[in-house]
Formats: C-alpha cells, structure tokens, sequence
C-alpha cells in the first residue's frame, strides 16, 4: 500500500524545516542576500534542462508513481515537487556553509 502523494509531503515537510531553520534558529541572512538568489537562478537553470531531460513523459528515466506526486509538471514535464527538493537542498547546503563561515571569522 502507497501513501497518496509520498514523495510531495516529505518535499514540502524539508522545504519547511530549511526555511524555519534559517529564519529561527541559523539566522544566517541567508535570504536577504542577493548572492543567494543569484545562486538558486543560476542552480535552477541547469536543472530545468537536466531534469526535464530526465523526466520527459515522451521517454523517461526517471519515473514517479502518480499517486507519489500531484501531477504538476513545469516546464518539459518536471514534476514540481523536483524543485522544492532542490530548493531545500541546496539552501540547506548554502545556510550551512554561512554558519561556518560565521563561526570561523574572528
């Protein structure tokens, strides 16, 4: 038995973990820095053409059970949830290197 939308609630479960955990207890600034979103464009933009390579529903390598994901796909087919995932890893990744930057600077 599968749980409806499996891989979307964990997604959005870690996509709002990262951002309490920036905004209540790192507190890096990570989000008021221009550098940071200049990095999630720059990540998202080699995504899309790698994911939707990936996920294409003409021939894909990647398969997602339907039921596993809402069905929202944007652009060439990537499900939307790819983006969440990459959103909180990446910003997890980025949030955490700020702190040991912060830690290390006298």
């Amino acid at each position: 038995m599968t749980v409806p939308w499996g891989y979307t609630v964990p997604v959005v479960a870690a996509v709002l973990v990262v951002v309490g955990a920036e905004v209540l207890i790192v507190r890096s600034g990570l989000f008021r820095q221009a550098r940071y979103w200049i990095t999630m464009v720059i990540v998202t933009a080699f995504q899309i053409p790698v994911d939707g390579w990936l996920t294409k529903l003409s021939a894909p390598i990647v398969r997602y059970a339907p039921d596993q994901i809402t069905g929202l796909r944007f652009p060439w087919d990537i499900p939307v949830e790819d983006f969440l995932f990459g959103f909180a890893l990446v910003t997890a990744v980025l949030m955490l290197w700020e702190r040991a930057r912060r830690k290390e600077s006298p």
